[in-house]
């Protein structure tokens, strides 16, 4: 698709002239950005993740005892796809109600429908009450979650890319992933905790409920956060003068398309390796080994931990040799280590902790660049949308159905197709990048 476009004369004023739009931005720096950056995706890889370790630890007793364990995690990871679904259809709801309100409204009905959908699966009672009731409740709450965390999207992390000095991108790009890692380890080091605590009849019970709870607090304090943020002048100042507004999808979509599918191809390694580490891994070891759920989520945290060193050396690497040459560097090394995941999936306990140990790493150094990796593509007035579009279809392409999809494969055709579905992201991955490179974008 062509990727021409002609900005009215005001918009082009704004793109033509960075140095006239900066003599008259505020003084906000990339640090003050990052507070902000960082809060919001902490905060949603905390409702992620409490739901993707219940439905392993979880869900299959509480709404689906009427199936096997294996069964019953089949279906909670159906159901946990509803929300990469519905974030997509969130984007474009909330893209309209940004347009004719505000950015604060939009995040505030957001933030609110996610901190209501996740409190509501607090209070959902399990199938022994409502019976297939339960079920359908569970479902449209998580589509619910997805849906809001669409219109969670504050322009922040790209204003942070825009603001950061030239020499230092890699790092600023590096800095909002570090929310997953930082999640990942609140909620599983949450559920060990109550899991080593709490009776099984206990935990069942109602000790699940808590991290749900825990992660609506959270969304609270992350609204009032961004929203101290998003809605002063100084920050909208810079939205507006960075062009961080929405712009029309369907004109985006025929302006920009290449740069669209490229962008959701770019991270496709990273995303796959995200979850097969985290949520596949622990219905690996809780189906097909003697390891206990707490052990098992120590060195998950273990792992987590690593991946955020190896993220901050990410973004040093990024900066020196550029964020696109990073992330194709890593995509091999992710193709190398699927050849290996069969190995260690099949091997014994030392075989499977080295499988968490080496694929966090790895994720570490991947996820540090991949969010935007050809977002500098995107015309400036496309940018705002554009980046959100992307990272909606790059979840849902590399993420949404990993879980479910290497799951499958392992029980049905053997753990050697987990490798040829990782190897399959990183040939996605490095695709995308040799295209973009193809095509003349730089190398940011």
């Amino acid at each position: 698709m062509s990727t021409s476009y002609a900005p009215s004369a005001d918009q082009s004023a704004v793109s033509e002239s960075p140095s006239a739009a900066h003599a008259h931005a505020p003084d906000v720096t990339p640090g003050d950005i990052s507070i902000g950056v960082v809060i919001g995706r902490i905060s949603e890889f905390f409702d992620f993740f409490v739901f993707g370790i219940a439905c392993v630890l979880v869900f299959p007793k509480v709404f689906f005892p009427f199936a096997t364990e294996l069964n019953g995690i089949f279906y909670s990871f159906a159901i946990f796809t509803l929300a990469f679904i519905g974030r997509p259809l969130g984007s474009l709801f909330f893209l309209m109600l940004h347009r004719e309100f505000s950015r604060g409204t939009k995040l505030t009905v957001a933030l609110f429908l996610l901190g209501s959908t996740t409190a509501g699966i607090a209070f959902l009672p399990g199938y022994d009450s409502l019976g297939m009731l339960a079920i359908g409740a569970l479902a449209l709450l998580r589509f619910g979650q997805g849906f809001a965390i669409g219109g969670s999207w504050d322009g922040l992390a790209s204003l942070l890319a825009l603001n950061a000095p030239r020499n230092r991108r890699g790092w600023y790009a590096m800095i909002p992933q570090l929310g997953a890692p930082i999640g990942f380890i609140l909620v599983a080091g949450l559920f060990a905790y109550l899991l080593l605590s709490l009776t099984p009849s206990e935990f069942f019970a109602w000790g699940w409920r808590y991290p749900f709870f825990v992660a609506f607090a959270i969304n609270v304090v992350a609204l009032f956060a961004r929203l101290r943020l998003v809605v002063t002048p100084e920050y909208s100042t810079m939205l507006e003068l960075r062009e961080l507004e929405p712009s029309p999808v369907g004109e985006l979509v025929r302006s920009q398309g290449r740069a669209i599918t490229l962008g959701a191809f770019a991270p496709l390694a990273s995303y796959a390796l995200f979850h097969l580490v985290t949520i596949f891994a622990l219905s690996w070891a809780l189906l097909f080994t003697k390891q206990s759920p707490v052990s098992f989520l120590l060195v998950q945290v273990v792992g987590a931990a690593i991946a955020i060193p190896c993220m901050f050396l990410s973004g040093r690497i990024a900066d020196r040799y550029g964020r696109r040459m990073t992330l194709a560097v890593f995509g091999v090394l992710i193709a190398i280590y699927s050849g290996w995941t069969p190995l260690m999936l099949a091997g014994g306990t030392t075989e499977g902790y080295l499988f968490i140990i080496v694929g966090f790493a790895l994720l570490g150094f991947s996820h540090a660049q991949a969010a935007g990796a050809v977002n500098s593509s995107f015309h400036s007035y496309f940018r705002y949308t554009g980046a959100l579009i992307t990272s909606d279809l790059g979840w849902l392409l590399g993420a949404g159905f990993a879980p479910l999809v290497a799951l499958s494969l392992s029980v049905y055709l053997g753990v050697g197709y987990v490798g040829l579905y990782l190897l399959s992201g990183a040939v996605g991955t490095l695709g995308a990048l040799w295209i973009s490179r193809a095509g003349g974008l730089p190398n940011d």
